[in-house]
């Protein structure tokens, strides 16, 4: 376990997401310099879209849907909005392992390890981000995608994080190619029939967090 506790914060209501980046940015800096503890935030935001270093001009479907921001984070397109849980995690990789892949890695745990205490199984696939729920509607089998993950490291502090829907609004996706992916949709909790909402995966997700990167965590 990590000798000091990293704070764990949960943000009521919808933050701007303007306002989350520069709060993780001078969070990042005051990691990097010793000043601030380590921090996971839970939170979500107003409906938007987010281009990741990847993204592709044309998987903005429409630009006038909702309102779109460049972000430093890896990744191509992807929403946030209402009935999603954000978690942005500000570690620092000295402090855990140095390995950007392996930290990533960690995160799709956290994300199939809180999954499954609800009783979803959640997957990794080969050549796509995120995490994956296969499905069979009627017969026809498909796989979709309920998780997102897209981090930046600067002076191995990390930040950005991952996505879950829990009850968005599946259409708002419509809007963008989610994260490049065309063949392959989009799904939630709540679409799969599950009656969990942000509590329940708040609580899968803390014990996830806690056990996978063997941290403390501090709730402020």
């Amino acid at each position: 376990m990590s000798q000091v506790p990293v704070e764990l914060k949960v943000s009521p209501g919808l933050v701007a997401y303007p306002e989350a980046v520069e709060a993780m940015e001078a969070r990042v800096a005051a990691i990097h310099a010793g000043t601030a503890p380590e921090l996971i935030w839970f939170l979500e935001h107003p409906p938007l879209y987010t281009a990741g270093t990847s993204a592709q001009e044309g998987d903005l479907l429409r630009p006038d849907k909702f309102p779109v921001f460049k972000t430093g984070r890896g990744g191509q397109y992807t929403y946030h909005g209402p009935g999603q849980r954000v978690v942005y995690v500000m570690l620092d990789l000295k402090k855990h392992g140095e390995d950007v892949r392996c930290f990533v890695r960690d995160l799709e745990d956290c994300i199939i390890g809180a999954l499954a205490t609800l009783g979803v199984t959640g997957e990794r696939r080969d050549g796509r981000i995120g995490i994956w729920v296969a499905r069979d509607l009627n017969g026809l089998q498909r796989e979709d995608k309920i998780g997102a993950i897209g981090v930046r490291v600067r002076h191995w502090v990390t930040y950005h994080g991952l996505a879950i829907n829990v009850s968005p609004d599946l259409e708002h996706f419509t809007g963008i190619v989610p994260c490049g992916v065309t063949t392959h949709g989009v799904t939630s909790l709540r679409d799969l029939g599950v009656k969990a909402g942000l509590t329940e995966l708040d609580t899968a997700l803390k014990a996830a967090f806690a056990e996978i990167f063997g941290i403390v965590l501090q709730i402020t």
